[in-house]
């Protein structure tokens, strides 16, 4: 019953495109993640230095709890302008908020940054950064997408990540639960820790790989104890608060709440702790948004919470296996 979905990626939820724009000399990108028909969305920080853009929106008890698009991009505090773009293109669109016909469309663009200023690009950009430009051609490239496959790895916010040691990347995948449920997972890899066991080359999240995602990796048997709290292979020597951070997206089919959305999302978190160790430090930004489509009715009544749990139950073991694929296409 349970299965990756045809693509194997977060785009497999019906109404999600996803999009990428990469800028080789500066070695930085953004992803958008656009999702006109959401019904609802959610999101939960675990990392202690997150950069958002306009989180608060999706907060239960605030007024709009949904988005029409979601920004993943590079560059620190320079990469929130790629929301911007983002924000200017769909008002010209007219998607997003309208209370009169003369006022223009207000799109609800969230998003989060991830640090990648120092892996060697260049970064002297002067006043103009190229993010504002990144969002808008990401947002383009998922419209001509529209829900179709796209690229993972070093490509989008993934570009300039970098996962302990090794480079980051850009990873996604997806579960078909059976009955028109479908959850996916879409992350941009830049943690301080670690996605390799003690030997170097076994995933955390190889238990949870499904098919040939990952490579084919089996466990190994010979595989040390994990006792140092602080694996060699991350890169907490020479790091700074904020300067990494894993950020990602879970859609399901399901029609959730906003809150239900909320939850889904901190249940997704176990993804992160699942396949990297270790995960929300101080210098991490760890941030997941969950988007609702909307097209899976969850029926109400006793068996609604055993089924909630399931779905986020599935959003975390899918995003684990995102973490590592990223990383996996990346290498």
């Amino acid at each position: 019953m349970f299965k990756p979905g045809p693509q194997n990626l977060i785009t497999d939820v019906e109404g999600i495109s996803v999009g990428n724009a990469e800028d080789q000399g500066v070695r930085t990108g953004t992803t958008v993640l656009y999702c006109p028909n959401s019904v609802t969305g959610g999101v939960d920080v675990r990392g202690g230095g997150p950069g958002l853009r306009d989180v608060e929106v999706l907060s239960p008890e605030n007024l709009v709890g949904r988005a029409d698009a979601v920004v993943l991009s590079g560059g620190s505090v320079f990469g929130l302008a790629a929301g911007d773009g983002v924000a200017k293109v769909l008002s010209t669109q007219n998607v997003g908020l309208k209370f009169t016909e003369t006022m223009p469309a207000v799109p609800i663009v969230v998003g989060a940054i991830l640090f990648d200023l120092v892996n060697g690009g260049n970064k002297d950009w002067g006043v103009d950064t190229p993010y504002h430009d990144l969002g808008i051609a990401a947002l383009s490239d998922a419209q001509k997408r529209n829900g179709g496959a796209f690229p993972l790895g070093n490509s989008g916010a993934g570009l300039g990540a970098r996962s302990g040691n090794k480079e980051g990347g850009l990873g996604s995948a997806s579960l078909d639960m059976g009955g028109g449920l479908m959850v996916g997972a879409l992350v941009a890899v830049n943690s301080v820790g670690s996605v390799y066991m003690p030997d170097g080359k076994t995933f955390w999240a190889q238990p949870f790989a499904i098919g040939g995602e990952l490579g084919g990796q089996k466990a190994n048997p010979d595989q040390e104890p994990a006792i140092k709290p602080l694996p060699d292979d991350g890169k907490m020597g020479g790091s700074r608060p904020g300067t990494n951070t894993t950020i990602g997206v879970i859609a399901t089919s399901a029609k959730l709440t906003s809150a239900e959305c909320k939850r889904i999302a901190m249940m997704a978190h176990d993804g992160f702790a699942r396949a990297i160790r270790p995960v929300h430090t101080l210098s991490d930004g760890d941030t997941i948004f969950c988007i609702s489509s909307g097209t899976k009715e969850i029926p109400e009544g006793p068996t609604r919470s055993r089924r909630l749990s399931e779905i986020g139950a599935a959003a975390a073991d899918v995003m684990a296996r995102a973490v590592a694929r990223g990383v996996y296409e990346a290498q």
